[in-house]
């Protein structure tokens, strides 16, 4: 009878994590472990995207590529996670409850943007969490121009001033302005004291100027008090009057992660070792949004982004079949770190390290980023030896 490594999740780290599981397997010619991975979809929502124009096509599809690197694929959505009994209850796509057993647990069930955090957010905002989401809000953005003429028509309020929150509202000037004419607003509520205060004083200024230049507003120091069909109240009184809010802020991990005996970080996440297998559990390993992994010897936490996603996917991956194959794993390090920040028609800003220092910006930058996500992220084709050569935790990656 095979062992079984099963990965829930088809996202960057559940995707990579099942090449690599794979690759050591092949490498060892071990026919008698199988690499499962179990999901809603067998395909990768390419979520760096989502703010793009053409939500839709930012999605790739995956069943080629298990096939011809041996990764069995099963359709459904996850329910019970039983690490005693080593199994997973899912629902599959007929709506029947089945289980499926498991030698060792890779969970890469990713994060979502919460709800619950203000009053009418679930209600009456839009938001960039899934590839369902970004498509009901490109609808909406394209119809407003059936509307007629009014301030809340033209004013669009992005909730947050993180990255998923400007990368938005520099996109929409240039998009709006397309559709609606020059009489708009874009408006980020953030609380936080300085444009961009998440950034190093070099990224800031950055992004201050390609505001300005864009014309995004910022209303700092504020807080949301509720949002309703007229559009959004401030702690401080100030009403803003819009058909369209985006909310970008409180990312958390996957509510699988309760299900999982062990500790986890503010957002959710499940501590894990630096081999990635999640502490307190012989077992069970976390990857990509739903583990809190050092990445270094300073002491850096992984982000939730795919940067960090693809290597601790590919990181888990072989480890888990490490296990199984009684092999030496891989310690998790990702001493490299960039970041970059589409700023829309202005360009963009790249920079480099923790520190942020800014490497280049405008069009130079936004040349970086487009390589990024048009390529770089992006699954490899559905060929075994090209796949499982990238599939290496130590081949080199940004």
């Amino acid at each position: 009878m095979k062992e079984r490594i099963l990965i829930i999740g088809s996202g960057f780290a559940g995707m990579w994590s099942a090449l690599s599981a794979a690759r050591l397997v092949d490498l060892h010619n071990r026919e008698n472990i199988e690499v499962m991975v179990l999901a809603p979809k067998p395909e990768l929502c390419v979520r760096p995207r989502l703010y793009e124009a053409n939500a839709d096509k930012m999605v790739s599809q995956l069943a080629p590529l298990y096939q011809t690197t041996g990764v069995v694929f099963v359709q459904g959505k996850v329910e019970k996670i039983d690490t005693v009994n080593k199994q997973v209850g899912y629902c599959d796509q007929q709506g029947n409850q089945a289980i499926l057993d498991y030698d060792r647990l890779v969970l890469a069930s990713g994060s979502h943007v919460r709800q619950d955090l203000v009053p009418g957010v679930k209600e009456f905002t839009f938001n960039l969490d899934q590839l369902e989401s970004a498509i009901i809000l490109e609808k909406h953005l394209q119809d407003l121009a059936l509307l007629s003429a009014s301030q809340a028509r033209n004013t669009v309020v992005v909730c947050g001033g993180g990255f998923t929150g400007i990368e938005m509202a520099m996109e929409l000037p240039a998009r709006l302005k397309a559709t609606l004419g020059s009489d708009i607003d874009v408006v980020i509520i953030d609380r936080g004291s300085s444009i961009g205060s998440n950034y190093s004083v070099q990224m800031q200024a950055i992004v201050k100027q390609a505001s300005q230049e864009l014309g995004v507003r910022w209303l700092l120091n504020s807080s949301i008090d509720h949002v309703d069909e007229q559009g959004v109240y401030l702690k401080n009184g100030l009403f803003i009057e819009s058909k369209t809010v985006i909310w970008t802020v409180g990312v958390q991990a996957s509510t699988l992660t309760a299900q999982i005996v062990g500790t986890r970080d503010k957002q959710g996440r499940l501590v894990v070792d630096e081999h990635l297998k999640v502490v307190g559990q012989d077992n069970v390993y976390a990857t990509g949004d739903v583990a809190h992994a050092v990445t270094d010897n300073k002491g850096n936490i992984a982000l939730m982004t795919c940067q960090h996603a693809i290597p601790l996917g590919k990181f888990a991956g072989n480890n888990v079949a490490a296990s199984l194959l009684g092999i030496e794993p891989l310690t998790y390090r990702q001493e490299n770190y960039v970041t970059c920040l589409d700023l829309g028609a202005w360009g963009a800003v790249f920079t480099e390290g923790w520190e942020q220092n800014v490497n280049c910006i405008r069009q130079d930058a936004k040349k970086i980023k487009i390589a990024i996500t048009n390529d770089l992220i992006y699954p490899p084709k559905a060929d075994r030896v090209e796949a499982f050569k990238i599939a290496d935790p130590l081949a080199p990656f940004v």
